[in-house]
């Protein structure tokens, strides 16, 4: 037995022969019993095809017999496919025209000055406060946009952007707790600068730490439900894709060796859970190797959409009254209308739609280096719907793959590189559960229905379908 496999007797028990857990075989949806516990493991980033490629390779030994008993497919995430929309459509089971997270920034629109949404901007119950109306207790470890914490009937620490732990984590007792083994919040991709070996090392401390929180409060604690998530793997993705597609980069030997301890890590929390328990692992977007970024703002000046006061500007702040789009990231374009801006230019109605018209078909013509850059172009009315549907962006783009889409304001080319070798990925996200299921077409809306229904709670009002 290697050193990166899982050295619990009664995993072993459980992966002998390939044979399935009782509980995989006759437990329909509809008849989950309450007292079902689920543990929701989450992958910040990773493309169900890198999981499927490192499991026929023999990467992930574990992480393959687990799938043996259950169901992997790849997932859709959300629009625009950013972690903060994201998870916030997993944790809340419906779209962004009612839970109100857009992305990570937002604009005042009274004074266009920047805005960083937190968890207090979520407008729709939680799945932990959904279960705490039910009497069922959560520990929820490190998923972004829960910061600051707020009380629940269980224990939550939040993920990025969590700035303090004291006011990231709810309870005291769990701040302790966190505090007395020096967990770490985030990678410091600052290390980046340094070198891909600082970083490399980083973001391995910070996933030790990370397991050894979510291992001692699944031990020590009492919980019905269960999500812990793993963001490291967003910033090695990030950072260090290029080490993934280059055999000959220095730090290709850490990727593969960080997911083989990522593997040992999902076999360590699968051989600790009973047949009863229901596993779900996802991630929150895929990823792919960026060729090029494009600079969507720079875009606009030159297509006469977007002024600004001053050269270079500071800030939207330095916004013209003539600008008639502009672009918060990644890729949200937001029409500059009168009574909703101060020095808004376009007037609602056939402007307004002869605008997104125009918009629409120059983003689908804008190609780099003679390729298309833009795969699909959205309205706001495709997307979202609910009572933050008039907070939404007006259109939304997404890229060809190999293209990262910005919002940056400063920059005077179209298209560079940065330290960032890795972007997002609307498709390819990963949806697995310890259960069979023959839906496809997954979305990740879907999930944390799921998530619920496996608890034995049907909650009227979500969006997303339960699988399983």
């Amino acid at each position: 037995m290697s050193d990166i496999t899982v050295r619990f007797s009664h995993v072993w028990k459980k992966f002998k022969r390939g044979e399935k857990h009782d509980s995989l075989r006759s437990h329909p949806s509809s008849l989950v019993p309450s007292s079902r516990k689920v543990f929701v493991l989450g992958i910040d980033g990773v493309p169900c095809s890198l999981l499927r490629e490192f499991m026929g390779q023999g990467i992930m030994p574990n992480l393959a017999e687990v799938v043996k008993n259950g169901t992997l497919k790849p997932m859709d995430a959300s629009i625009p496919e950013v972690s903060s929309t994201s998870w916030s459509t997993f944790m809340t089971g419906v779209n962004p025209g009612r839970h109100n997270i857009y992305g990570f920034t937002e604009l005042d629109q009274s004074s266009y000055k920047w805005r960083f949404p937190n968890f207090n901007d979520i407008k729709s119950p939680t799945l932990w406060d959904i279960a705490g109306r039910q009497g069922k207790a959560s520990i929820v470890i490190n998923l972004p946009s829960t910061y600051p914490a707020r009380p629940l009937k269980g224990i939550l620490t939040a993920g990025f952007v969590a700035l303090d732990l004291q006011k990231a984590t709810y309870p005291e007792s769990a701040y302790q707790y966190l505090k007395g083994i020096d967990y770490k919040m985030d990678v410091d991709t600052q290390k980046a600068q340094v070198s891909p070996a600082a970083l490399a090392e980083d973001i391995m401390t910070t996933f030790r730490k990370r397991k050894e929180a979510i291992l001692g409060l699944m031990e020590k604690e009492t919980w019905d439900l269960f999500i812990g998530t793993i963001t490291e793997t967003d910033r090695l993705h990030h950072y260090l894709w290029s080490a993934l597609v280059d055999k000959a980069h220095p730090q290709h030997g850490f990727f593969i060796d960080f997911y083989r301890e990522l593997d040992a890590f999902i076999g360590e929390i699968y051989g600790r859970l009973d047949d009863d328990t229901s596993l779900i692992m996802l991630s929150d977007h895929g990823f792919t190797e960026i060729k090029k970024e494009v600079y969507l703002n720079t875009w606009l000046r030159k297509k006469g959409y977007l002024r600004f006061k001053k050269e270079p500007p500071g800030s939207f702040e330095d916004i013209h009254g003539e600008t008639k789009v502009f672009v918060l990231d990644p890729s949200r374009f937001y029409v500059h209308l009168k009574g909703k801006y101060p020095l808004g230019s376009v007037s609602n109605g056939t402007e307004h739609e002869d605008l997104r018209r125009k918009l629409k078909e120059d983003l689908l013509s804008l190609t780099v280096d003679g390729r298309k850059a833009i795969k699909s172009v959205f309205f706001k009315e495709e997307l979202y719907k609910g009572p933050c549907y008039d907070d939404a962006p007006d259109v939304v783009a997404l890229p060809v793959d190999g293209f990262d889409l910005k919002g940056a304001i400063n920059k005077d080319t179209l298209t560079g590189r940065s330290l960032l070798t890795g972007g997002h990925t609307r498709s390819d996200a990963t949806f697995y559960i310890n259960r069979p299921i023959e839906m496809d077409g997954i979305n990740i809306i879907d999930a944390g229905v799921t998530a619920l229904k496996q608890l034995g709670i049907e909650e009227k009002g979500l969006e997303g379908r339960a699988l399983g």
